[in-house]
């Protein structure tokens, strides 16, 4: 049996696969090395009932994650999962290998993530080529759910959101500036938090400011991430995967637009992508 996992901060997709065929389907907490250490990863993995009863089947992992970019962050989960999946041999890689198997395979394009952080890479057809913008969701992340999340609150708490859209914000959250702050400032994961606010994002999507807070967002990603890279190694397909990018395709093709780009393909959950892949290597 192999296991195929792809983790952002917010929610890791699992699927164990035997001969081809899906064993079962597991939806876990993110396991994000930058924030979650080693003792931590196993605490989670041993709280999911399905993960227990299949331990020891499990012969071969791939688990491609969110903070998995450095081989120090990537022995941490390694360790982790060691220590629960006794029989298996693992593979630990960054999200960014992942989608780009998902979306081109062998070949060479620019591959981006737009999800709960944001990040983009030019993926030689065996290798994702390192860069600088992995900062973070402080430092980075533009157009990620926790840059519009972070975006949203604040001009909700600055009297900048339009008054239209703050009564359905208000009717829908509440929000509490006290307890957003603890949230933010005090508890673990805020990047976690922030990002929650996605699927409100999509579901009003149809109201002017999130047309425009979402085109502001993604702008920045593209002048960020995505022109720096398309200027270095022109002519290459562009991929993306992840909620914002599926979420929000309308607004992220205009932007492609705008810069005499092309987008070959989206894809919200690239795990299903990596497990044919996989299913066809062994």
């Amino acid at each position: 049996m192999i296991a195929v996992v792809y983790s952002g901060s917010r929610n890791a997709d699992w699927k164990l696969s035997e001969k081809g065929i899906i064993v079962c389907d597991i939806k876990t907490p993110g396991i994000n090395p930058f924030l979650n250490d080693g003792k931590a990863i196993t605490a989670l993995l041993s709280k999911n009932n399905l993960l227990i009863t299949h331990a020891e089947d499990i012969k071969r992992i791939y688990f491609f994650g969110a903070g998995a970019s450095s081989k120090g962050r990537q022995q941490v989960v390694a360790d982790a999962f060691a220590s629960f999946f006794k029989n298996a041999k693992i593979s630990i890689d960054h999200d960014l290998k992942a989608s780009a198997l998902a979306t081109c395979g062998d070949q060479p394009a620019i591959v981006g993530i737009l999800g709960s952080g944001s990040n983009a890479a030019y993926f030689d057809g065996k290798k994702v080529k390192e860069n600088n913008y992995g900062m973070g969701y402080i430092l980075a992340d533009e157009g990620s759910s926790n840059w519009l999340g972070r975006n949203l609150l604040r001009d909700y708490f600055t009297g900048t959101m339009p008054k239209e859209f703050e009564a359905i914000f208000v009717e829908r959250y509440k929000p509490d500036r006290k307890l957003i702050l603890e949230k933010i400032y005090k508890q673990a994961s805020p990047v976690l938090f922030l990002s929650s606010y996605n699927d409100f994002l999509i579901e009003h999507f149809d109201q002017l400011y999130v047309k425009q807070l979402i085109e502001r967002g993604l702008t920045l990603y593209f002048e960020s991430f995505i022109i720096p890279l398309t200027n270095k190694y022109p002519g290459l397909p562009l991929h993306f995967t992840g909620p914002v990018a599926d979420g929000f395709q309308q607004t992220l093709n205009k932007i492609a637009v705008k810069y005499n780009l092309t987008i070959s393909s989206v894809i919200k959950r690239p795990i299903y992508n990596i497990l044919n892949y996989y299913t066809n290597k062994n």
